[in-house]
């Protein structure tokens, strides 16, 4: 029993985004409904002929809105905190450099500025407080496309150092499709938003629906912490595994929790080399 309990609890970090994504996703279907179940209804503060989700959210819905975002921005930033956390805990694989720690940190400020715009914006809506209402808006964009940005980044100089892990490969290239399309319909959001008030209206309701398939990117990484100990991949265990001739071993294990069932030796930092027979070999190199 005690071995099942263990195995299960990575759910309490794991959920951790998809409730953030649940609550984000539910809060905006439910406003996208109330305002076509009422008749289209145009607000004062509208000026195409489709609703803005600040029109709806500065309108007798605000409250909930107000909840969703709140819930969503510190869903988001506990998130990138919980990855931080088991990766330092050694129950994801570790952050082998200086600046892979350095990404990590700067995503978490990222989503936390992200996070705080969204709930920002939410509370000074677009009826009483339009300019205060935009910058907010930009703020959690910008917070949110940095925080991709650096996450990205991290994810890919991870998987340079284990190279066998095929799921963090997928993680990255995920997080790296969606974060450029959320990028580019932000662009064009802000061009139409002047532009073309209708235009910008669909783009803004496809960023926010886009926003949750990134947060649930999230219980994928999490996921990876499932049946994992406490320090079983820390940096320090397998270095010295490594120094102590147990390199198959200690590859064999991260490999493990990234589902991989390819064991091939593990060097000081995972990078594969050609040696003399032709086979792959990990060099000790920092690149």
């Amino acid at each position: 029993m005690a071995v099942v309990a263990y195995e299960h609890r990575y759910w309490a970090f794991a959920w951790v985004p998809i409730f953030g994504a649940f609550i984000w996703f539910g809060t905006l279907l439910s406003m996208l409904i109330a305002w076509l179940a009422t008749g289209r209804p145009k607000y004062v503060t509208q000026q195409g002929s489709i609703a803005y989700i600040s029109d709806i959210g500065a309108s007798y819905l605000k409250p909930l809105f107000i909840v969703c975002c709140c819930i969503t921005g510190v869903s988001f930033f506990l998130a990138l905190v919980c990855e931080r956390w088991l990766r330092h805990s050694g129950r994801l694989v570790p952050n082998m450099r200086r600046r892979e720690r350095a990404l990590s940190s700067m995503a978490i400020l990222g989503s936390f500025i992200g996070g705080a715009g969204l709930i920002l914006l939410s509370i000074f809506d677009t009826g009483r407080h339009p300019s205060l209402h935009r910058v907010f808006l930009l703020v959690f964009i910008v917070g949110v496309g940095l925080s991709a940005i650096f996450t990205i980044l991290e994810y890919r100089w991870i998987s340079h150092d284990f190279v066998e892990i095929r799921k963090l490969k997928r993680a990255y290239i995920a997080k790296g499709v969606i974060a450029i399309l959320l990028i580019l319909c932000a662009i064009a959001f802000a061009i139409a938003l002047y532009q073309a008030p209708n235009v910008g209206a669909i783009l803004e309701w496809v960023i926010a629906f886009g926003y949750t398939f990134y947060l649930l990117t999230f219980f994928y990484d999490l996921r990876m912490a499932r049946g994992v100990h406490k320090g079983e991949l820390s940096e320090q265990r397998l270095l010295s595994m490594q120094q102590n001739g147990g390199n198959g071993v200690a590859m064999q294990e991260a490999n493990a929790a990234g589902g991989n069932g390819r064991f091939p030796n593990f060097g000081r930092f995972g990078r594969p080399v050609a040696n003399d027979r032709g086979a792959n070999t990990y060099s000790n190199g920092l690149v």
